[in-house]
């Protein structure tokens, strides 16, 4: 009976890794999607010491984007408003943003957290190697978001603004990535129509493009502007995001998650504090629009523990780029991206297996004949 009782334990094992899915992203998130717009482009955009470049103090401070620790916090902070999509803000081969987008894929494999690219170059004749890299890259990695088979690409407006645009994204996209660029005037009319569409309006508190998405904006206070175009209310958040899940949209979208120039963050700031510690704005995210979480509760609620992360060099913020419009520089300038963990998990499922069938065989021997 032992022995029996070891086969069991032995074979279960294996019977169940036989069962997992092999399918990378089988467990992406499914419409509706709540993705927020994600900016690694720090410190190059927070300006010089006497000039932040933001009118707000983000409460983790004046972080640095290479820092896998704030990463992870900031993961931890999407995924308690239930935002499950980050889309990266991307500047082409090389950038800055680029070299960040393995951390930030890394720190989403032991989470159920996925990352696509918001593509900002000008429309060029380099979309084409762009979209080859893209694909190389980041396209097969378990954390990137792919929907109906295929990685998600979102396209801002200085790359695709007429019905023209979209036909010359389609043709050197040949049907390798589902596109989502940004809307202009007349774009249901284009004979050529990409999967989705979206619009990038941080300076309304809601905006409905009906079949496609619904994006919402807690405020836009624009680093260089004296007042607010769109002042920030807690109130009026609260009834855009339940606006929002009533619509349905396939695309629920928040703008933005970090965009501190333009002053439209849902990150927690010393001017939006709450008892959660996660910032009245993605407490609201957290309940729907119910403002549940940071006003019941009576004491704070615990934060994720993470793992420390060693700092890495600190870089010297130089002077903001007109339009927000991040420098590039070279990847060696940048903390190395860490191993993957799914890589790690699948050597040790292996070793694992391989353990368990030279058991299995031993305890067959010793079966009575």
């Amino acid at each position: 009976m032992k022995i029996l009782a070891l086969l069991v334990i032995l074979v279960l094992p294996l019977s169940l890794a036989a069962a997992r899915p092999t399918n990378a992203h089988a467990g992406a998130p499914t419409f509706p999607i709540r993705a927020a717009f994600y900016y690694p482009w720090f410190p190059e955009t927070w300006g010089p010491v006497s000039n932040r470049y933001t009118h707000y103090t983000p409460t983790l401070g004046y972080y640095n984007s290479n820092d896998t620790a704030i990463i992870d916090d900031h993961i931890a902070r999407m995924e308690y408003g239930g935002i499950n999509v980050g889309i990266a803000s991307w500047w082409g081969q090389g950038s800055n943003t680029d070299n960040r987008i393995s951390l930030l894929l890394a720190e989403a494999h032991s989470r159920n957290f996925y990352w696509t690219l918001y593509y900002e170059p000008a429309l060029s004749s380099q979309v084409a190697s762009d979209l080859t890299y893209i694909a190389t890259h980041y396209g097969s990695d378990p954390n990137f978001l792919h929907v109906g088979g295929k990685p998600v690409l979102f396209i801002y407006t200085r790359a695709v603004s007429s019905c023209a645009d979209v036909a010359t994204w389609e043709a050197a996209n040949a049907g390798q990535f589902y596109l989502d660029p940004q809307v202009f005037a007349g774009y249901r009319l284009c004979p050529v129509q990409p999967a989705s569409w979206h619009q990038y309006a941080p300076t309304s508190a809601e905006d409905r493009q009906t079949g496609y998405s619904f994006s919402i904006s807690p405020g836009f206070w624009l680093a260089t502007d004296v007042a607010a175009r769109l002042v920030r209310d807690p109130s009026r958040w609260r009834l855009n995001i339940q606006d929002m899940v009533a619509s349905g949209a396939p695309w629920q979208l928040i703008t933005t998650f970090n965009e501190w120039g333009e002053g439209t963050a849902v990150e927690d700031a010393v001017q939006w504090q709450s008892p959660s510690q996660y910032g009245v704005y993605l407490d609201e995210l957290s309940s729907n629009g119910h403002g549940l979480r940071g006003v019941a509760q009576s004491s704070a609620a615990p934060m994720p523990v993470r793992s420390l992360a060693s700092q890495s060099s600190p870089v010297q913020p130089g002077t903001r780029i007109p339009a927000l419009e991040p420098a590039s520089s070279s990847a060696s300038a940048f903390a190395t991206p860490k191993s993957s963990p799914t890589a790690s998990a699948e050597a040790f499922t292996s070793a694992s297996l391989a353990i368990q069938s030279a058991l299995l065989r031993r305890a067959w021997r010793l079966l009575p004949r």
